[in-house]
């Protein structure tokens, strides 16, 4: 995970993945809800503008950033939602546009950045390589909020692997936010891709791990599917602890989403 270049072109890609789904929508389709609440999907949209935006001004202004966070830290329960508000006002045309012109420039930024160059951000402080896989991570998950709004279902890539990578590095993150302490242990973490070949991170002896599809672990963390609704399997109590906490992104505790309801034939 240490080549900008190679996460900047993933990152690229899954953006044009998640503008395909939107960019022939009607108006109609725009004002549909979606599984976050209150959204639509212009509001998906519009709040993938304003991070990257955000992630720009921490990679060229980091003072006017700060000042974003200081925002964020005042109003922790609307920052996010003002900022999708916003965005979501706009003509769909028009905001599509910024959204594109905004990725392109952060695209254009962080390949540019000179190694060793670290961005604030509203978690800890990160490398080129981490802010784009931080915003491959939350591109891909609010894609897979589009793509249940439209009806639509994604096929899994190996992008996953990058969500995968940073949902196991944001484990101590998910214990700090929620006034936990993390285990001092690291965990096993093995993942089947989408490919079959397995992901494999951690020591092989660990007591605590996790195993199973990498697309159910990647919906886990970015909190797009309940634990109860997953093929994952934790070994440990502390394992299974962290699933119930686990989030990729930065920022409070997210809800998480409920259980999807069965029939009476057990089929969701």
């Amino acid at each position: 995970m240490s080549d900008p270049a190679a996460v900047l072109d993933d990152l690229r890609a899954e953006s044009e993945e998640v503008d395909a789904l939107v960019r022939e929508s009607s108006e109609e389709q725009w004002a549909l809800p979606t599984p976050a609440p209150r959204w639509t999907v212009a509001h998906q949209i519009a709040h993938l503008a304003w991070t990257d935006n955000a992630a720009l001004l921490a990679a060229t202004d980091p003072e006017a950033f700060a000042g974003e966070v200081a925002k964020a830290a005042a109003a922790p329960d609307r920052f996010v939602d003002d900022g999708a508000e916003e965005g979501a006002a706009l003509p769909p045309a028009e905001l599509l546009a910024r959204w594109r012109a905004g990725r392109e420039e952060l695209h254009r930024v962080l390949r540019e950045a000179p190694p060793g160059t670290r961005f604030p951000w509203y978690g800890p402080a990160m490398s080129a390589v981490s802010l784009a896989t931080a915003r491959l991570m939350e591109t891909w998950a609010h894609g897979q909020d589009l793509a249940d709004a439209l009806g639509v279902v994604r096929v899994p890539t190996a992008r996953l692997r990058h969500v995968a990578w940073i949902g196991l590095r944001s484990r101590d993150y998910a214990y700090h936010v929620r006034g936990l302490t993390p285990p001092a242990e690291p965990f096993r973490l093995e993942l089947a891709s989408p490919s079959g070949e397995m992901w494999m991170y951690g020591p092989e002896d660990a007591p605590q791990a996790v195993t199973g599809p990498a697309l159910d672990f990647c919906l886990l963390v970015t909190q797009r599917v309940h634990r109860a609704d997953t093929a994952l399997v934790a070994r440990g109590a502390d394992a299974e602890r962290w699933l119930g906490i686990a989030q990729a992104f930065a920022g409070p505790a997210g809800p998480g989403r409920a259980p999807r309801e069965t029939g009476a034939e057990g089929e969701a």
